[in-house]
């Protein structure tokens, strides 16, 4: 009997790298983050990255969770958004060997009344089901915005997650498409450390992070050549 539980134990001990290996979609964005005032619409970006030599087509399977009644969500590929309440089924996403998927998209109505909740979307590959990943959210909904930052031309929301250590992420809208506006970096003694223009035909920046060291750093929106708003970012390990 013992002999038996041994070779048993043996044998689960040996599986352990051949389970751990079976995700091989990893969500590179942290939680998502919705958090505004009632009435209001936010889009976030979500990264997923094929570790794989393999393309993948993922289908999503559920959605785990509470979603408001008066809360509406969209998953968009592209330029392509689904209902997942009504259109479950139709949702998939392909990933090409080794490809950092950008174009995925979580747009969220926050709804009528002050709330909070989370939920899970679980996808599963469409050609072996134990294969899957989770992207995660959770939304709260307030009187008041949280965060954001209003000029006449740009609103601009805070970094987030912040501190970070993978990727952070800055949503806007650009009020006046003809305004040109970036976001630099810069040390906490004030050297640049990186420049990004915000493209007018999106609305999200994403910034990869684990190329900074770790520390406190500062980022400042420009509008027109003209510094409007410096905040705080600090990268962590």
């Amino acid at each position: 009997m013992i002999t038996n539980l041994r070779i048993l134990a043996c044998v689960m001990f040996m599986s352990l790298p051949l389970l751990s290996g079976a995700q091989q979609v990893r969500v590179l964005s942290d939680v998502v983050d919705f958090s505004g005032k009632i009435g209001s619409s936010q889009r976030k970006t979500i990264l997923l990255h094929n570790e794989s030599s393999q393309t993948k087509t993922y289908l999503l399977k559920n959605i785990i969770g509470g979603i408001g009644s008066s809360q509406k969500m969209r998953l968009c590929f592209g330029d392509q958004c689904f209902d997942p309440k009504k259109d479950l089924a139709k949702v998939s996403v392909k990933l090409a060997p080794g490809e950092i998927y950008t174009d995925f998209y979580l747009e969220f109505e926050l709804g009528i009344a002050e709330t909070v909740g989370t939920f899970e979307l679980v996808f599963v590959n469409a050609d072996a089901f134990r294969e899957s990943f989770l992207v995660e959210g959770r939304y709260e909904v307030t009187g008041t915005a949280k965060g954001d930052f209003l000029h006449k031309d740009i609103k601009v929301s805070e970094i987030y997650p912040n501190p970070s250590n993978r990727v952070a992420q800055l949503d806007y809208t650009l009020l006046n498409p003809k305004v040109k506006s970036k976001i630099t970096v810069t040390s906490f003694i004030g050297n640049p450390i990186a420049e990004y223009d915000l493209d007018p035909t999106r609305n999200s920046l994403v910034i990869n992070v684990s190329e900074f060291q770790p520390g406190v750093y500062f980022y400042t929106l420009v509008v027109d050549n003209k510094n409007v708003v410096t905040k705080k970012l600090q990268v962590k390990k």
